[in-house]
């Protein structure tokens, strides 16, 4: 049985209330509750927080725990957070970078991410679809 986090940085927990014309009406407790339905031979760690910190020690612990993969949403973190670049590249797991919105269509600042370079692929703007396309090509990955 594979073993997946699936991390989500700041203001995740607003999903459903947070601009839903961009993110949707669905919660973040949809999402878990989709993704173990969909993916029953799947071991899920879930873990959200709005502190870069404690999403650094969660994918350090991550390592030591022996994860097989993890889909992540750093949001705005993504377009800061060195801090987590270098939590990911020094963890050695294979991560998915997810995003439920474009974010390439938005404004500018938010087309870099520091994080994508230390993860095998990044998929946005299939809203909670690109969480389980995620899911899936890590439980491909041998």
């Amino acid at each position: 049985m594979k073993r997946i986090a699936v991390l989500n940085g700041p203001n995740l927990d607003r999903l459903g209330k947070r601009q839903p014309e961009l993110y949707g009406s669905q919660t973040l407790e949809d999402l878990e509750n989709q993704l173990q339905a969909a993916f029953t031979d799947v071991d899920f760690m879930f873990f959200q927080s709005n502190h870069e910190g404690a999403l650094v020690s969660k994918i350090s612990k991550l390592a030591d725990e022996g994860c097989d993969g993890i889909v992540f949403n750093p949001a705005a973190y993504s377009h800061t957070s060195i801090a987590l670049r270098d939590a990911l590249g020094g963890a050695k797991i294979p991560t998915i970078e997810v995003h439920i919105s474009n974010v390439h269509k938005r404004e500018r600042f938010r087309h870099h991410s520091h994080t994508a370079n230390e993860s095998i692929g990044v998929i946005a703007g299939l809203g909670f679809k690109g969480y389980h396309y995620a899911v899936q090509h890590l439980i491909e990955l041998s």
